[in-house]
């Protein structure tokens, strides 16, 4: 065993996990140790504070209110909308549209732009390691208007064969759509050069961030994005709350996504005039309380500091992967040079979900299944891997516990 201190050269990994009441229970009778964080992460304190103080001082409906709680509500609303401005770099606040997460924002762009700007013939380029949440979508809208859907490659480390990417594109390449990091092997995928890249080639292109949100600098103006999307939950927020950026040239360009309160001016029989961005796909009462309690979620990253984020969770990764290298039938999925704190893997003759299973049994929260990609899968001949993902708020000495449960699981069920 290692040295299981918690304490970073940076952070107080113990006052961090303090903040996170979730993690102070038995499962099984075994201490929580929570690996999960890849599906969702665990909220703090101030993230749940939030929540609550909302519904119990301000709740009530925003922008058409005069009265003293609509007013409250409006600001803590839109505070939060100046606070991803911030976090993503964006050029202006209207750019910045509140959605239900990143599905829900791909699918903004594919039933909105997709419907309006694609035509019989066109390309849409995803990669080979896309959550369904980024290949669905597109192929609906595909079908609809007669488009084709093409995949990236992805290289046996778990890269993106960005050489073939280049022959692909093409006077047909309408839009590209990847992520920014792999839910299923941390992949951190080249997405400057990719943009540049379909830019070159005429093309539009889409950035899956749910992965990327809460471990990488996100700066949309530098990067160039036509389209970012990311989800609260992946970041210490609440779930059912996600952003689309889009480029104001684009997005008043665009067609409403649905249709309702909220995202008119004027409405009669005769015609509708539609609210200007981000409202005008904004239809009906949103999420308020969540969407107010994600600024709480952005202030938590932003009081830690993203780089000391990333060095710490850098750390746990590279640990965990040298710890797994030595167990014997264990093969790690995806060994790119550049990983957010994902690691995949199977072992073998044990099958996914009964490690998952035992796993729970000791107390270790790890996710097993295909993760929404089974295309990826596919690539890898393998029906899915057991994932462990890790936060700023995992330890050493949790990963010392996963990797004993994990060799005596092995001892047990190897045949």
């Amino acid at each position: 065993m290692s040295d299981t201190s918690v304490v970073s050269n940076t952070l107080d990994i113990e006052a961090i996990r303090s903040q996170f009441p979730i993690l102070h229970q038995k499962v099984n009778g075994k201490q929580l140790v929570y690996l999960d964080n890849a599906a969702t992460n665990q909220k703090p304190q101030s993230v749940i504070n939030a929540l609550e103080h909302h519904y119990a001082a301000d709740n009530a409906n925003i922008h058409r209110g005069i009265h003293t709680l609509a007013e409250r509500s409006t600001t803590a609303f839109e505070d939060t909308r100046k606070a991803v401005q911030a976090f993503i770099n964006s050029n202006e606040v209207e750019e910045i549209i509140f959605t239900k997460g990143t599905t829900e924002s791909i699918n903004l762009v594919a039933s909105s732009w997709g419907r309006k700007y694609l035509n019989e013939g066109d390309e849409i380029i995803v990669s080979g390691l896309e959550h369904h949440s980024n290949i669905v979508p597109w192929q609906l809208i595909a079908e609809e208007k007669g488009a084709r859907v093409r995949a990236i490659p992805v290289l046996d480390n778990g890269d993106l064969d960005i050489a073939e990417f280049s022959n692909m594109l093409s006077n047909k390449t309408k839009l590209v759509a990847v992520n920014h990091a792999s839910n299923s092997l941390g992949t951190i995928n080249p997405v400057h050069e990719i943009i540049k890249m379909s830019h070159e080639a005429g093309a539009k292109v889409l950035i899956d961030g749910a992965q990327a949100s809460s471990h990488l600098t996100i700066d949309v103006q530098a990067l160039d994005a036509d389209f970012y999307a990311l989800s609260a939950h992946k970041m210490y927020g609440p779930t059912g709350v996600g952003i689309l950026y889009g480029k104001r040239s684009l997005l008043e360009k665009m067609p409403p996504y649905q249709g309702g309160g909220e995202m008119i001016k004027d409405v009669s029989f005769d015609k509708t005039t539609f609210n200007d961005i981000p409202y005008k796909f904004e239809a009906g009462t949103p999420n308020i309380a969540d969407v107010v309690a994600f600024k709480a979620a952005i202030d938590f990253i932003n009081d830690l500091g993203k780089e000391n984020i990333a060095a710490y969770e850098e750390e746990l990764l590279s640990y965990a992967t040298a710890q797994l290298n030595e167990i014997e039938g264990v093969r790690i999925i995806g060994q790119a040079q550049n990983k957010v704190s994902v690691i995949s893997f199977v072992v073998d003759g044990i099958h996914h979900f009964d490690l998952g299973m035992w796993m729970d049994a000791k107390g270790v929260a790890v996710r097993t299944g295909h993760h929404c990609t089974q295309p990826l899968m596919d690539r890898f001949s393998i029906e899915g891997t057991t994932r462990a993902s890790f936060s700023v708020y995992n330890t050493i000495a949790e990963i010392d516990i996963f990797v004993e449960a994990l060799k005596d699981i092995i001892k047990k069920l190897k045949p």
